[in-house]
């Protein structure tokens, strides 16, 4: 059986001690490697295309070009299209959040995180799921998409999601609550490859580039409340 490669991890953040700390987080993981290190978002936009990572853990603070600008250039490059972006920030820092989200990350994680959870978040986003989960950072989501100009709450179809089935906007719904497939399967009564096909589905249509990208477009397009259980 040909051994699965390691996940190729580029680290970008101002701070040399905070870069060296990661990289020896993520050399200790026998199914991860650093292939590049970055100071700046621009930087980080270099060496992403050079290097050719899987995963960046994009700081958002740093200077010349921030962490939030250089997750939208990667996201925005064609060739760059399978690089995945975990965002390192603070609970408090919604605002900041939010933009990254819109951006493309496909995730975010306080930086005074434990060493084995940010390991585990850069498998999930390697592995094209969204660090989006039930509990504080669900609600965190929640409360930065309160947005004035959001369609109401209750529509019964948002036209931004005019293309989905009724179906397809079931699973939307409780993705954007922070469910994985199986939770969604189970809820619905479905089998977890059907809940699969249908997220993949919703993607497509909708040009998400992964579950975080799902969760703004529900939270945007007035499908789920921000603060409710709908």
């Amino acid at each position: 059986m040909t051994p699965t490669p390691p996940i190729r991890v580029l680290l970008a953040d101002d701070q040399h001690l905070v870069r060296a700390a990661f990289a020896m987080l993520v050399e200790s993981a026998r199914d991860m490697e650093v292939v590049g290190q970055a100071g700046n978002g621009a930087e980080a936009v270099e060496v992403c295309r050079a290097a050719r990572a899987d995963v960046v853990v994009m700081d958002i603070r740093m200077p010349e070009l921030d962490g939030i600008e250089a997750t939208r250039r990667i996201a925005a490059d064609q060739d760059l299209a399978g690089v995945r972006i975990l965002v390192l920030t603070t609970y408090d820092d919604d605002e900041h959040v939010m933009a990254a989200l819109r951006a493309g990350a496909s995730g975010f994680m306080a930086k005074d995180t434990r060493p084995g959870e940010l390991l585990d978040a850069i498998r999930t986003v390697a592995a094209g799921d969204a660090l989006l989960s039930p509990g504080p950072t669900a609600k965190l989501i929640a409360r930065v998409l309160r947005l004035p100009d959001r369609p109401p709450a209750g529509t019964p179809v948002p036209a931004g999601l005019a293309c989905l089935s009724e179906r397809e906007r079931e699973v939307l719904t409780l993705v954007a609550r922070g469910l994985n497939n199986a939770e969604a399967a189970e809820a619905l009564g479905l089998s977890p490859l059907t809940a699969k096909t249908h997220v993949s589905r919703i993607m497509g249509k909708l040009g998400a580039r992964d579950r975080a990208q799902l969760v703004v477009l529900a939270y945007e397009s007035g499908l789920v409340a921000p603060g409710t259980d709908r």
